[in-house]
């Protein structure tokens, strides 16, 4: 495993809330990384609900002269009682543009990560806005459209799914994540109608959905409850798909 970033095509999906989500529930150390170039932490504000202050994010890593890979080491802030850490974003929408030379080199020293055994999740805001973070979705070993399942959702999905779209056995791959699947349309009603495979559903579960998103208390059987389950067979979806390309291009390799 390497990195996972997650876009949307339009509105607000969930795409924070799901990348914490997968981040938290991770088996293996994980990088959580805000590129979201709109600005605000939504994990200082959300599931910090504002009791965490700002103390380094990735203004600091595009303005370090020296080596990345220390500045990235420093700027990561961990989450206590997890194997999680996290990169935080911008503080305003104004300050984008002045990450547009740091994706990527960013990209390549996330890329590196996994040597040490941790992987990175992207939370890389909606799609084709003014500095988004392309070089880190371009670098992500898969990168997940995360669409909820209305007709203005879906007309967003399609329009973005063929450029989305990874080249047949290239190592990176692409495809799609539901939100509140089934409301009105089934992940086979989703997957009939866009060029991209869909790879995980989740449930529209707001009460444990508000964990994530702003720091709420767990409802009662939250670990045990349709929204954490999602989470943990979207997890073993993501990492048998990246582990089956990987395996099939070392296989064509030795042929």
């Amino acid at each position: 495993m390497a990195i996972v970033a997650l876009t949307s095509a339009s509105g607000s999906p969930g795409v924070t809330t799901t990348a914490l989500g997968l981040a938290l529930l991770w088996p293996r150390p994980v990088l959580l990384v805000e590129a979201d170039p709109t600005g605000g932490s939504n994990l200082l504000a959300g599931y910090f609900r504002g009791m965490r202050e700002y103390q380094a994010g990735l203004i600091e890593l595009a303005l370090t002269a020296s080596n990345l890979s220390d500045a990235l080491a420093d700027a990561a802030r961990p989450i206590e009682g997890t194997t999680v850490s996290f990169v935080t974003g911008t503080r305003s929408h104004t300050q984008a543009s002045a990450l547009r030379d740091l994706w990527a080199p960013l990209a390549e020293t996330l890329g590196g990560l996994e040597t040490s055994g941790q992987d990175v999740i992207v939370d890389a805001g909606r799609l084709g806005l003014h500095g988004s973070p392309d070089p880190l979705l371009d670098a992500a070993d898969l990168a997940l459209l995360v669409s909820r399942t209305t007709l203005p959702n879906l007309s967003a999905l399609r329009s973005w799914a063929e450029a989305f779209q990874r080249p047949a056995l290239d190592w990176h791959q692409s495809g799609v994540l539901l939100v509140a699947e089934g409301q009105p349309y089934s992940a086979r009603d989703v997957a009939g109608a866009v060029t991209l495979p869909v790879l995980a559903s989740l449930p529209d579960d707001p009460e444990s959905a508000a964990v994530f998103s702003r720091g709420a208390q767990p409802p009662k059987r939250f670990e045990t409850g349709s929204l954490v389950r999602a989470l943990h067979a979207a997890i073993a979806t993501i990492h048998s798909t990246i582990t089956a390309r990987r395996n099939e291009l070392l296989e064509g390799a030795r042929s």
